[in-house]
């Protein structure tokens, strides 16, 4: 009879008008990979094998299987948002079990991890403050607190001293200067030929005021440099002796100044509670030219405390925050899976899908690493539905449903009149 046959056509063509109707649904869903139904014949067999004029016994939906080749990707406000541009799934946690997606529209929660709307955590790569990874992966999350500040450890000055000086009229006096004595004392103009400052940083972030003073001495090619800091005098002078061309010798290289001891100091005068401090003052690349006194750069490496003002995501999936102090810190590096067989994954809803014994083990790496593709921040990939295509795929199945209606109802007459025989 062939009323098994054509139902069980009816039936493939209704699987595959759900299949169908379910990727024009999902056309606007992000991240979303089209799904199409493959299909067998079915014939009646033994352990011997099936018959040279066996007639088959209709159709079975053998599989459905998802494309995942690459939607378009559209740009949005949210940095935060991601698309993979190329090969890869980004690694997400549902409640410790790790689930995989392609839609990467992630937001913060009340907790500061960033995960999607359904609740799932992104995964990343631990790494230290440069972005360097660490081993193992972890739930990203967004810290908010201030950053640590940094006690200035070194400072490089770039300058040019000329050479055209003369001794300044004054000499800088043997006891230095004070600005917290009673009453305040500081440098006069003639005291010195030229003069520079730059911020520094004690333990708890605080900004200090570094001064440099340079005076020639009646030794040819000869400085002296004072240093004060927030206009209190530190140990010194130290001499700085030029050659005949106008660098520092190189046998006298590197010329640092060591400030040893220094205690920060508030407003006041008083000690403000930061550790008592040690630093170099790097003046190595200091000339002595027949040119105005200039600075050309000024290093440090210390900085105050910082409130968090931003997040910013590189395309190799670097996750770094941005501070009020114009410093920054990583986060982590958004870790990408791949599998050997991503056909295999089983679509557990919520645009995720779990790993299955078909899809093999996660294969996890850096984004553009390993041929994993790039992160792209701000944006999101689209489903890769073709509506187009999809139409005209109805239009088939509709076709294929119809034509075996018509095998149930020509069977039927069929029946029909051999019942009426006499």
């Amino acid at each position: 009879m062939s009323f098994d046959t054509a139902i069980s056509g009816i039936k493939a063509a209704s699987t595959n008008l759900g299949i169908i109707g379910n990727n024009i649904a999902n056309a606007g869903t992000t991240g979303f990979k089209s799904s199409r139904g493959e299909f067998a014949d079915l014939f009646a067999t033994s352990k011997l094998g099936t018959g040279s004029n066996a007639i088959g016994k209709g159709v079975q939906v053998k599989s459905v299987n998802q494309s995942f080749t690459q939607g378009n990707i559209t740009f949005t406000d949210n940095v935060l948002d991601m698309a993979i541009s190329g090969t890869g799934f980004f690694v997400l946690s549902d409640d410790g079990a790790q689930v995989y997606s392609r839609a990467g529209n992630f937001q913060v929660d009340r907790e500061g991890y960033v995960g999607n709307s359904s609740g799932h955590r992104l995964m990343v790569f631990n790494t230290n403050t440069d972005g360097d990874t660490s081993g193992g992966i972890s739930e990203l999350k967004i810290d908010t607190s201030q950053i640590q500040p940094n006690a200035t450890g070194n400072v490089e000055f770039t300058a040019n001293l000329d050479s055209r000086e003369v001794l300044p009229a004054v000499a800088w006096p043997g006891a230095g200067f004070d600005a917290f004595a009673l009453p305040p004392t500081a440098p006069d103009a003639d005291m010195f030929n030229a003069s520079t400052a730059a911020t520094i940083y004690d333990s708890l972030g605080n900004a200090h005021t570094l001064s440099l003073y340079f005076s020639r001495t009646a030794t040819g090619n000869e400085w002296e440099i004072h240093t004060l800091i927030d206009g209190v005098s530190q140990s010194g002078p130290d001499v700085l002796q030029f050659t005949d061309t106008g660098l520092i010798d190189s046998a006298s290289l590197p010329f640092e100044l060591n400030i040893s001891g220094w205690t920060p100091l508030d407003s006041t005068g008083a000690a403000n509670g930061a550790a008592t401090q040690d630093f170099i003052i790097d003046l190595s690349h200091l000339t002595q030219y027949g040119d105005f006194f200039s600075v050309s750069d000024i290093q440090q490496d210390g900085y105050a405390t910082g409130q968090l003002t931003g997040v910013e995501v590189g395309d190799t999936g670097i996750v770094f925050a941005r501070f009020s102090n114009g410093k920054s810190r990583a986060l982590g590096q958004v870790a990408l899976a791949d599998f050997s067989n991503a056909s295999g994954l089983q679509p557990i809803g919520n645009n995720v899908w779990s790993e299955t014994f078909a899809s093999g083990q996660p294969i996890l790496g850096a984004p553009g690493a390993g041929g994993l593709g790039l992160v792209q921040s701000g944006a999101l990939e689209e489903s890769n539905v073709e509506i187009t295509q999809e139409l005209v795929n109805m239009i088939v199945a509709q076709r294929n449903f119809q034509a075996n209606a018509k095998v149930i109802q020509t069977q039927d007459a069929v029946n029909q009149t051999v019942i009426n025989l006499r």
